[in-house]
């Protein structure tokens, strides 16, 4: 098992952040990383309560509820911990849903996956959840793209940016992570909930916003077809975040093991894998309740790895450190 330490709780009444105070950001989860580009690091979180929040995991959605809402950080050393600078806010200065629901569909919230930046311009994969299920199961309508070219304050969800999940909901690219290099985006896709395998498909960096672009991996190679594509990663994966990291030369990826409750690290030369056997990152024993694991852009030119780790009871969000081997 590697070293692991919790460095700080990041949101939440009891955090150095305040949050509850300052954003109206009382429970919240998730906490997607990626560089903003213009000095800032982007934090996308997911279901957000306030006042009146529960106290105890998600809910009730009478308490200020927003389906997602976007902080942005400045922080260099986390040694420390993280600060969160401000949200967007909405009319009361408090934290803002940005990614709207569709009114259109049955559709119970707009969860954030993986976000990333090219030239100014921001990408946010979520998935358009239909309805829970039981712990680490539930149904998405489908996944998309969002975009933002005003820093994150406004989205918009283009049609021709959506992966449909039918009525066998197995299409394997509804929950997503980014990654780049060189010129292609790559996207890491499982199955809605968190017990499917990992997949792989790319798109020139032109194409990101063109979901009929993207080319799916196998070991012969890449093809058009979605549901062709061969696992890169077993599952079960849930709440995966990639990224290369330069210390170690090479590609790392951390997701929540749900069955076997801990978060795991696996690595890799390559994009496509092969990747490594999962190592124990933070295990649940230590942690009950844990999920998510971004890794923090920031922080991976050095020994140590941050990332954001979530609880469900605490319905809150911490930095965690690990020293990698």
């Amino acid at each position: 098992m590697l070293e692991t330490q919790l460095v700080a709780k990041v949101t939440g009444a009891d955090s150095v952040n305040r949050t509850d105070k300052r954003f109206a950001v009382y429970g919240t989860d998730l906490g997607i990383l990626w560089d903003g580009g213009d000095g800032r690091v982007f934090a996308l979180f997911g279901d957000t309560f306030g006042e009146g929040w529960g106290g105890d995991g998600g809910g009730p959605n009478s308490a200020d509820w927003r389906c997602n809402v976007l902080g942005f950080s400045t922080t260099r050393d986390l040694s420390q911990g993280m600060t969160l600078d401000d949200f967007v806010p909405r009319e009361d200065g408090m934290a803002a849903q940005v990614i709207e629901r569709d009114p259109r569909r049955d559709e119970v919230t707009v969860i954030p996956t993986a976000g990333i930046a090219i030239d100014g311009i921001h990408y946010v994969h979520y998935m358009s959840v239909r309805e829970w299920g039981p712990p680490g199961y539930w149904h998405t309508n489908y996944s998309g793209i969002a975009v933002s070219d005003d820093g994150g304050v406004n989205w918009a969800k283009p049609q021709g940016s959506r992966w449909i999940n039918r009525a066998e909901r197995d299409d394997p690219f509804q929950m997503c992570a980014f990654a780049r290099d060189g010129d292609h985006v790559y996207l890491y896709g499982t199955t809605n909930g968190r017990h499917g395998d990992a997949y792989l498909a790319r798109a020139y960096v032109p194409e990101l916003l063109n979901a009929s672009a993207y080319e799916y991996f196998t070991p012969r190679g890449w093809t058009r077809d979605e549901f062709a594509a061969e696992p890169v990663l077993r599952g079960p994966v849930g709440e995966l975040s990639v990224a290369y990291d330069v210390h170690l030369g090479r590609w790392v990826a951390m997701h929540l093991d749900d069955p076997g409750g801990a978060i795991l690290l696996h690595t890799a030369e390559r994009p496509e894998g092969p990747w490594s056997p999962g190592e124990i990152a933070v295990p649940g024993a230590q942690f009950p309740g844990l999920y998510g694991g971004y890794l923090h852009p920031w922080a991976l030119d050095g020994p140590d790895i941050y990332y954001l780790m979530s609880q469900w009871g605490p319905y809150n969000v911490f930095l965690m450190r690990t020293r990698l081997g």
